[in-house]
C-alpha cells in the first residue's frame, strides 16, 4: 500500500515505530482452547499434538512454529515450541513479575522496567524506546497488569495486559502457556497482540511501505528469481519480527542461571537473534552490550 499524502514523514515514522516495538498479545484469543474438557493443560497438548508435524520440520532449526494475523482491530503473532526445559524449570523462571522485567529488558529496545502495585494487583512498567539509541526519557511507557493465571504441576499460565499504549494503540496483552510433556521437556505458547485504531494502521502500512520497504517476516509466501524464499512483509512481518524477539527473551531468561545471569542472558539474547539477521539484524554484540550495561549502571541494578 503506498503511503498517505497527508501523512508527514517525521509523523508516520514515529506512530509506526512506536508499533513496532510496543510489547503485547492475545492470550485472550487462546481461551475458548483453554476451555476445552480436561483444562488447559490438556487444551495445550492437543495443540502440540496438531502441531506436531510442523514441529517436527520447522524451518527454524528448532522445533519452533510462527503464527501471525490481522485481525480487525489490530495484530496477533504466536510462537508454539518444544524446549528442552522440564516444568518445574519454566514455572520458577517465569513465575513472578520481577523475572518478567528481566526478560523483557533483554529486548533491544526496552530499556528500563518497574514492578509494583496498583488496586491489588501487581504491575509492570516497561520503558521502550521507538529506536535503540534514543534515551530513556524518549521512551513509551506500557503499564501492564502481571497476573499468574494457573501454576499446577501440570501447567503454567501467565498473562500481561495493559489497557493503552502510545498513539491510538490499546489492549495489550501478553501470555505465556507451558505444560510438561515428560520430565525433561515442556511445550510453550507464546502470544503477543494489540489493537489499533485506522489512524495508526495507515501511518504504519506508510512507513512499512517506504522507510520499512526492506523488512520482512519469518513465514515464507513464495520463491524469488533466484530460488531464495520471500518472506511476508507488511503488518504481519512486522508482528512476526517482535513475536519472535520476546520468545528470544524468554529463551535466553530460561537458558542462563542467575549466578551470571546478565550477561550471559544478553549474549544468549543476542546469538539467539543473529541466527535471523535477515529478520533481526540490528546492531552489533558490543554496542548491544553497552546499552544494556547502562541501564543497569543507570538504574542502579545488579542483574
Amino acid at each position: 500500500m503506498s503511503s498517505s499524502p497527508h501523512l508527514p514523514a517525521s509523523w508516520t515514522r514515529t506512530l509506526a515505530r512506536a508499533v513496532l516495538y510496543a510489547i503485547s498479545l492475545p492470550a485472550l484469543a487462546a481461551a475458548p482452547e483453554s476451555a476445552a474438557p480436561g483444562g488447559p493443560a490438556q487444551a495445550l497438548r492437543a495443540t502440540h499434538q496438531r502441531l506436531s508435524d510442523k514441529l517436527d520440520h520447522s524451518s527454524f532449526g528448532r522445533p519452533v512454529q510462527l503464527d501471525s494475523s490481522e485481525t480487525a482491530n489490530g495484530l496477533e503473532g504466536d510462537i508454539y515450541a518444544v524446549i528442552d526445559h522440564p516444568l518445574s524449570e519454566v514455572t520458577a523462571a517465569f513465575k513472578g513479575s520481577a523475572h518478567w522485567c528481566e526478560l523483557l529488558t533483554l529486548h533491544i529496545n526496552n530499556r528500563r522496567c518497574r514492578i509494583g502495585t496498583a488496586q491489588g494487583r501487581e504491575t509492570l512498567t516497561l520503558y521502550v524506546v521507538r529506536r535503540y539509541d534514543k534515551p530513556v526519557d524518549q521512551a513509551f511507557e506500557l503499564p501492564f497488569i502481571y497476573r499468574v493465571a494457573s501454576a499446577t504441576p501440570e501447567n503454567l499460565s501467565v498473562e500481561l495486559s495493559a489497557a493503552s499504549g502510545p498513539f491510538g494503540t490499546s489492549n495489550y496483552r501478553v501470555t505465556l502457556e507451558a505444560v510438561a510433556l515428560d520430565e525433561r521437556k515442556s511445550f510453550v505458547h507464546f502470544s503477543y497482540g494489540y489493537d489499533h485504531n485506522m489512524m495508526v494502521r495507515v501511518a504504519t502500512q506508510a512507513y512499512l511501505a517506504t522507510f520499512g520497504r526492506d523488512k520482512v517476516g519469518f513465514t515464507v509466501v513464495g520463491k524469488a528469481a533466484d530460488g531464495k524464499p520471500e518472506y511476508i512483509r507488511g503488518l504481519r512481518g512486522l508482528v512476526e519480527r517482535n513475536a519472535m524477539r520476546y520468545f528470544l527473551t524468554l529463551d535466553a531468561y530460561l537458558s542462563s542461571d542467575a549466578a551470571d545471569a546478565a550477561e550471559r542472558r544478553q549474549r544468549h539474547w543476542f546469538a539467539g537473534a543473529e541466527q535471523y539477521p535477515r529478520q533481526l539484524h540490528e546492531v552489533d554484540l558490543d554496542t548491544y552490550l553497552a546499552l544494556k550495561r547502562e541501564d543497569r549502571q543507570r538504574d542502579g541494578a545488579g542483574r
